[in-house]
């Protein structure tokens, strides 16, 4: 079973990539230092999804240095837009020649931006995408993230597939889905994109919907649990799915139900997005129900070379998007626990 879960997902990392590059920039300047100081931070230090890109984008950043040293340090603001653009500031007095920053508050950026602009350092923005009159204050300014339509998209047809199969998906049979939602984050451009989209597959394929409650939980397992226990405290059994903006979410969602000892038939269907290690780890176990494969390796490269190139002089007006890996996949487990089989599907971002 394993080895399956392992050939299934480097299925959908060899596939066509679904990343979002913007550059509002000029040509860098041509440098000769041969020390590369780069400064990463990240809005907070709890997020596996981030954990896993910036881990990949070091690896990757050493891989294409070449005769370059290359020095990356990595700062958590903790949730805090204040505690962010004082880090900002210490990584430029540290000496960093190129700052990569996770908005906390993807509408605050103008300290970041006035920081690196007054020592001409670039910025590259990553997963949270500033507004763009922001990211038009100045030639320096670049952005990289995901396609979050795609996995919106995919979220929804995946549960919608299952549902239009499993008709005893809706347990009290009265014609709807009785579902919660857990958005990530309010005023998240991501988290908006794929709440709008999931629901809006689901019923472009025929499957009417009732929600019974909306909740905030700002990417984080902990509070999707917390939440999620007071939900089956009120709903009970009513609840009949639960869609989450990402894996974490999903997983909170899992415990809530783990904790309270309700497993089998007493589980609700229950979907996330980033095919996290932990998320398809618990897809394998039944845990939760699917997931969709957000790829934070060709996020993670597409910074990485796009740092080298700002470093080099060498930023492109376009940037080509590698054919490494890819756009969101969805995965599904058929039944429970080491009988479950995944199911996967996917198709090009940009083709």
């Amino acid at each position: 079973m394993k080895r399956e879960i392992k050939r299934r997902l480097l299925l959908a990392m060899l596939s066509m990539s679904g990343v979002i590059v913007l550059i509002f920039c000029g040509a860098g300047r041509q440098k000769k230092d041969p020390f590369f100081h780069v400064g990463v931070v990240v809005y907070d230090r709890t997020d596996t999804f981030l954990g896993g890109l910036v881990d990949a984008f070091k690896e990757d950043l050493e891989l294409l240095a070449g005769e370059m040293d290359v020095s990356v340090k990595v700062k958590y603001a903790d949730s805090s837009q204040r505690n962010e653009d004082m880090m900002v500031e210490e990584l430029l007095d540290e000496g960093c020649s190129l700052i990569c920053v996770n908005l906390v508050d993807r509408a605050a950026p103008s300290s970041v931006i006035h920081a690196a602009q007054s020592r001409e350092v670039p910025v590259i923005f990553f997963n949270r995408e500033p507004v763009e009159e922001d990211l038009n204050r100045w030639n320096r300014l670049y952005y990289v993230g995901a396609n979050a339509k795609e996995s919106g998209d995919l979220q929804g047809e995946e549960a919608c597939r299952y549902l239009k199969s499993h008709p005893e998906a809706d347990r009290n049979g009265d014609g709807e889905i009785e579902y919660v939602l857990f958005e990530g984050e309010a005023g998240h451009q991501d988290a908006i994109i794929r709440t709008d989209r999931s629901l809006k597959k689901i019923k472009e394929g025929g499957i009417k919907l009732q929600e019974l409650n909306f909740q905030i939980a700002n990417w984080s397992r902990t509070q999707a649990k917390s939440r999620m226990i007071q939900l089956i405290n009120r709903f009970g059994n009513q609840i009949e799915m639960v869609l989450c903006n990402n894996d974490d979410m999903a997983l909170g969602v899992s415990d809530a139900y783990e904790q309270m000892n309700k497993g089998g038939s007493d589980r609700p269907l229950i979907y996330g997005v980033d095919g996290t290690k932990e998320g398809l780890q618990a897809l394998q176990e039944g845990r939760i129900s699917g997931t969709v494969y957000n790829d934070k390796e060709a996020q993670a490269l597409v910074m990485a070379q796009m740092a080298i190139g700002i470093e080099r002089g060498q930023v492109p007006e376009e940037y080509e998007v590698p054919e490494l890996s890819g756009n969101p996949f969805s995965f599904h487990a058929e039944g429970e626990g080491d009988s479950a089989s995944l199911c996967s599907r996917g198709e090009k971002a940009f083709g």
